[in-house]
């Protein structure tokens, strides 16, 4: 029997609603696993008929049945959360709510009742209130596998990951060291085994401008050098370092699967201009497997129903490389 994935409402005020509705329209047109939305079923109703979708809503339970995900009707596990309108401004009213969602979510895959899910966007600065923190080290913490987390920003083409996520440039040079490059590579190389069994190629940037430094010492000498010498030693392949204003004009070229960073815009800038929507957040590194649409909250363009969905389509698509 197939298990089934879970989808995170994520901020209730965002396009989140929207683009859970059109990839539910379009469901037909792409092979999937069965899925539900951990959401509030009110709020959702209310934001259906705003958006004009004609769509229906249905509830199942915590003790649901595969069966109970059948039909035309989308399934939705209601967690409490009161909103009167369809959309709101953005505030850390919603907070409480997003945990209870996420904490559901993560009891499921304890539990083996969905092989992972995917969360819709929230806000970080709200949700974490300006922490340095973002939801890849949220659910690591709680699946207690904190520091073993790592962002893979996939593509089929190419894929990104940074050494660093959410933390201050300033606070960037500090945080290269070589036994966490090693430890990320190493969870990356796994990862890509164990999912589409076989070994990435990896490119690995410097951190400096051409990989140059005129201080005696450098990231590249004292930390990134090193880490690469030792990755290959252990039959991991690693090329680099990459001079990072180079690497994704020659990504083609030398076929890298996978651009590794030492910080969060370094990869993820060009990246998104390379790709834009055709890509999924998935973190590496934890228990069970967890997938985001590559996109935030779309807080300019809230209700206007012109929010693009192909993320999402793609996260949920993700889960046919899972077998269960």
């Amino acid at each position: 029997m197939k298990k089934p994935i879970a989808i995170i409402a994520g901020e209730p005020n965002s396009i989140s609603s929207e683009i859970i509705f059109k990839s539910w329209v379009s469901r037909k047109k792409y092979p999937h696993k069965p899925f539900f939305v951990i959401g509030n079923l009110q709020l959702l109703n209310l934001q259906k008929k705003k958006l004009k979708y004609k769509i229906k809503i249905k509830k199942i339970e915590k003790n649901f049945k595969i069966k109970d995900l059948a039909g035309k009707s989308l399934p939705v596990l209601n967690i409490r959360y009161n909103q009167s309108k369809p959309f709101q401004e953005l505030s850390n009213k919603s907070n409480r709510y997003i945990f209870e969602c996420f904490r559901t979510a993560i009891k499921f895959v304890k539990d083996k009742k969905i092989i992972g899910f995917v969360n819709c966007p929230v806000s970080k600065e709200i949700l974490f209130k300006n922490k340095n923190m973002g939801v890849t080290e949220f659910i690591s913490k709680k699946d207690g596998n904190f520091g073993n987390e790592v962002m893979l920003i996939f593509n089929k083409k190419l894929s990104v990951s940074p050494l660093t996520t959410h933390i201050p440039l300033k606070q960037v040079s500090k945080k290269i060291n070589k036994i966490k490059i090693i430890k990320k590579i190493k969870i990356i190389n796994s990862f890509y085994k164990k999912i589409f069994n076989r070994k990435p190629n990896i490119a690995v940037l410097g951190f400096n401008p051409h990989n140059f430094s005129s201080l005696k010492k450098s990231e590249e000498k004292e930390e990134i050098i090193p880490a690469i010498k030792k990755i290959r030693s252990i039959g991991i392949n690693v090329n680099g370092p990459v001079s990072p204003d180079t690497s994704f004009t020659i990504f083609q070229k030398y076929k890298f699967d996978i651009i590794f960073g030492m910080y969060h815009d370094q990869v993820l800038g060009p990246f998104k201009a390379l790709f834009k929507y055709d890509a999924i957040n998935i973190t590496s590194g934890l228990s069970y497997i967890r997938v985001s649409p590559d996109h935030g909250i779309g807080k300019d363009i809230v209700g206007k129903n012109i929010a693009n969905p192909k993320s999402l389509i793609k996260s949920i698509q993700f889960f046919n490389y899972i077998n269960s």
